[in-house]
């Protein structure tokens, strides 16, 4: 995925934050663009130092930008960055994203599972290719990067996993439309779910996040109708700065528990102050926003 405009050019956001990521390392899958690049520059702004593991190295005939591009955009932030070419499917390229963290900055503090393929084709019409595809990237690339960062998370103090997957509906209605990706973002779900409760006493915070309304992001621009779709969208900044509310521990101040959340942007926010989401629009009013899936 892809911001429909550099991170620069994000409209001035409404999130005063109270914490801060300096100095924090923070290893993110897919980062290169949309969703997750904007979520590594809110933490480069803070000083953090972030490790991108994403395929694109070369560019992209439809996507902008590479992994290397977006690590310039990091620096240039005020972060330091260590951009990857690596594949979450593949065991040794997550293996040596870990250690590469650990060589480069003394350790990871936070694990963001951003990679994700989209499908959502019904179940007659999907290929099982685009079915492997997600399966392998959104539950099995989530499952490993997770469990590969666990001893470094440990020996953080205080790590973090936080997920970009949705709230486990199990209101027949999604699994209906699409099971095929209904599956593969419930998987992620129920590895947030799991990983909470199985790291209790490990003292990591594991945690999902999920945008209340459509994201302008090139998966969604690549749709049939997707350039019409995203006219009813917010930009990423509104998932960037949710992210940072929830990694800076804002939930905490406002009384909420430490793990095993599935947020969604608006209630992180509001719960951090915001009180006005326009400016995260792209100009449709709020009641015409799209609502997002799952929700």
């Amino acid at each position: 995925m892809t911001l429909s405009n550099d991170a620069s050019d994000s409209p001035a956001s409404p999130y005063q934050a109270s914490g801060s990521l300096r100095g924090r390392t923070v290893l993110i899958s897919g980062g290169s663009r949309g969703i997750g690049l904007a979520i590594a520059v809110r933490a480069a702004q803070d000083g953090a130092n972030i490790v991108l593991m994403a395929k694109t190295g070369e560019p992209h005939p439809k996507l902008a930008g590479t992994v290397y591009t977006a690590a310039e955009e990091l620096v240039a932030a005020g972060g330091q960055a260590l951009p990857l070419v690596g594949d979450v499917r593949n065991d040794d390229d997550v293996a040596r994203a870990v250690s590469a963290a650990v060589d480069r900055f003394g350790g990871i503090d936070v694990v963001i599972n951003n990679a994700s393929a989209i499908d959502l084709s019904r179940t007659d019409a999907v290929d099982m290719k685009r079915y492997d595809l997600m399966q392998d990237i959104n539950v099995r690339g989530t499952f490993l990067l997770s469990k590969l960062a666990l001893p470094t998370l440990r020996a953080s103090g205080a790590g973090q996993i936080l997920t970009l997957s949705p709230p486990l509906n199990l209101d027949p209605h999604w699994a209906g439309k699409h099971l095929a990706y209904t599956m593969a973002k419930y998987g992620m779900s129920l590895t947030t779910l799991g990983l909470a409760e199985e790291l209790k006493a490990d003292g990591i915070r594991v945690n999902s996040l999920w945008p209340c309304t459509l994201i302008d992001t090139a998966a969604i621009r690549n749709m049939p109708h997707g350039d019409q779709m995203v006219q009813a969208a917010r930009g990423p900044q509104i998932m960037a700065d949710a992210a940072h509310a929830v990694l800076t521990g804002a939930n905490l101040a406002a009384g909420g528990a430490a793990s095993g959340n599935f947020y969604t942007d608006e209630e992180v926010l509001a719960a951090a102050g915001v009180s006005d989401f326009r400016p995260y629009s792209l100009g449709a009013p709020e009641d015409r926003l799209v609502a997002d899936i799952f929700l």
